[in-house]
């Protein structure tokens, strides 16, 4: 175990989809699977390295998808050697377009994309040792 570990959560309104995307746009894997005795699906999946959790919403525990709220607080940076490749993958299993990827002036070749649940995916490389 890492000194500190950081693991999102990201609600959704539907788990199947959600995590059928993420699969699909970022060849995530799936490491868990389970459904609470109030029916939410709680999926734990894996991109590379890095953990994350797709739940499903439940309005009792405050806890509501983009699609409800109608908007997204939180965005998720993807780092890759060919943000391109990954950009393309993303769009093609059902992502939005935000902004396009294209060389930004902060120093990353970066694009952003909304997936179906609502959630923001920077998805990118840096171009630029000044800003890594």
């Amino acid at each position: 175990m890492r000194d500190l570990e950081l693991t999102p959560m990201l609600t959704v309104r539907d788990g199947r989809t959600a995590v059928d995307f993420y699969k699909r746009a970022f060849g995530a894997n799936e490491l868990s699977r389970q459904t609470t005795p109030t029916g939410q699906l709680i999926v734990e999946l894996s991109i590379g390295e890095e953990r994350f959790f797709a739940v499903e919403e439940n309005p009792a525990a405050f806890n509501q998808s983009p699609e409800t709220l109608g908007g997204t607080t939180v965005r998720l940076s993807v780092v890759v050697a060919d943000p391109d490749a990954l950009w393309q993958r993303a769009i093609a299993a059902g992502g939005r377009v935000i902004f396009p990827i294209g060389d930004q002036p902060y120093g990353m070749r970066q694009g952003r994309i909304a997936d179906p649940s609502g959630h923001h995916w920077l998805i990118g490389k840096y171009i630029t040792t000044a800003n890594r």
